[in-house]
C-alpha cells in the first residue's frame, strides 16, 4: 500500500482514490444496462440517452466556452468522442452478439497493453518499464482467470472477438489522445467536447443502420428513466470527469492499467446482486491480478 501512495508523493492519493472509484461505478454499470435491455433498449440507445442527458448537465456547468484554440485540438478532441465513446460502446456491445460474454470481456481488457504500447511508440517520457510491461502481463492474466470463473473453454468467434479488440483498441486511443488534451484544457470542458462528438457520431448509426428508440412508454417507465439518468449523472457525467481529471496526475499507463481490477468488481458485484458463483480459479485470479496491478502502477 506505501508504494501506491507514495509513488511519487501523498498527493497522487486522492487521483488513485477517484480511478479506483471510477472503475467500481463502470464494473457495475453492466446491472443497469443489462436491465435496460431487457426493457427492450438497444445498446446503441442506451449509449444515446445516457450521453445526451450528460451532456445537457454538463452544458449547465460549462457553456461559457465554446471551442478550443486550434484546429488541431478540436479534431483531437472529435476523434476522443468517436474512439471513447461511440466506436468504443458500438464495438464492444456488438461483440456480444457473436461471441461469449467472457471472450468480449478478456479480450476488451487488453486495452492498458494497448495503450502501453502506443505510448511507448510516440512518448519517450512516459515510455513504460519492463517491470510495469511484465506486471501489465501478470494483471491481465488474472484478470482473465477472474473472467473465466471456473470455465476453461473459450469458444473463438472471428468477428465478435475482432469486434472486442477494436473496442480495446479504440479505448487505447483514446487515452493516449487523453495525455496530450489533459494537459492542455481542464476536465469538465474536455468531457464536454468528447461527449458531444460522441452524440454527433452516433447519428450516422441511427440514420443508416438502425433508427434511435423513443418509445415514450418505455422511457417513460420510472425503472428506465432513473437508471438512464443514473448512467448519464454517474458513470458518465462524473466517472469522465474524474477520469480526465486523475489522467494527468498519474500518466497514461498507470490510469489506464487500473482498468484491469474492472472485472474483480465485476465478480464481486456479480456474486453479490445476482447470486453467481466465485469460484477457486477467480479467487486465484484475483491474487494473480493484485501482484500485476502493483508491479504495473509503480513508478519508473
Amino acid at each position: 500500500m506505501g508504494n501506491l501512495i507514495n509513488s511519487n508523493s501523498k498527493s497522487l492519493f486522492l487521483p488513485y482514490l477517484a480511478a479506483i472509484f471510477v472503475v467500481l461505478v463502470w464494473a457495475e454499470t453492466f446491472v443497469t444496462s443489462k436491465l435496460l435491455l431487457q426493457w427492450g433498449l438497444a445498446p446503441a440507445d442506451i449509449y444515446f440517452h445516457r450521453i445526451s442527458v450528460a451532456y445537457v448537465c454538463i452544458w449547465l456547468l460549462c457553456h461559457k466556452r465554446l471551442w478550443t484554440d486550434s484546429r488541431k485540438d478540436e479534431l483531437t478532441l472529435m476523434l476522443m468522442g468517436v474512439f471513447g465513446g461511440s466506436m468504443y460502446f458500438f464495438s464492444e456491445n456488438t461483440a456480444l452478439k457473436y461471441s461469449t460474454a467472457a471472450n468480449v470481456s478478456i479480450i476488451v481488457c487488453v486495452s492498458p497493453l494497448v495503450t502501453s504500447f502506443l505510448v511507448s511508440l510516440l512518448y519517450k517520457k512516459e515510455k513504460p518499464t519492463r517491470l510495469q510491461f511484465f506486471g501489465s502481463f501478470i494483471a491481465f492474466v488474472g484478470m482473465a482467470l477472474i473472467v473465466m470463473n471456473g470455465n476453461l473453454v473459450l469458444h473463438l468467434n472471428p468477428l465478435g472477438d475482432f469486434l472486442a479488440f477494436l473496442g480495446a483498441f479504440s479505448w487505447g486511443c483514446y487515452s493516449l489522445f487523453s495525455k496530450r488534451m489533459t494537459s492542455r484544457y481542464d476536465s469538465l470542458f474536455l468531457t464536454r467536447k468528447v461527449f458531444g462528438y460522441g452524440i454527433l457520431s452516433t447519428l450516422p448509426y441511427f440514420l443508416f443502420v438502425c433508427p434511435l428508440k423513443t418509445d415514450a412508454g418505455v422511457l417513460g417507465q420510472n425503472v428506465v428513466w432513473l437508471n438512464l439518468l443514473y448512467l448519464a449523472l454517474v458513470p458518465s457525467l462524473l466517472c469522465f470527469f474524474l477520469w480526465n481529471w486523475a489522467l494527468p496526475k498519474l500518466g497514461t499507463i498507470r490510469t489506464t492499467n487500473m482498468l484491469y481490477i474492472q472485472p474483480f468488481f465485476t465478480m464481486l458485484i456479480a456474486a453479490w446482486l445476482l447470486g453467481e458463483r466465485i469460484t477457486p480459479m477467480a479467487v486465484v485470479g484475483a491474487v494473480v491480478l493484485t501482484v500485476g496491478m502493483f508491479l504495473a502502477i509503480r513508478q519508473a
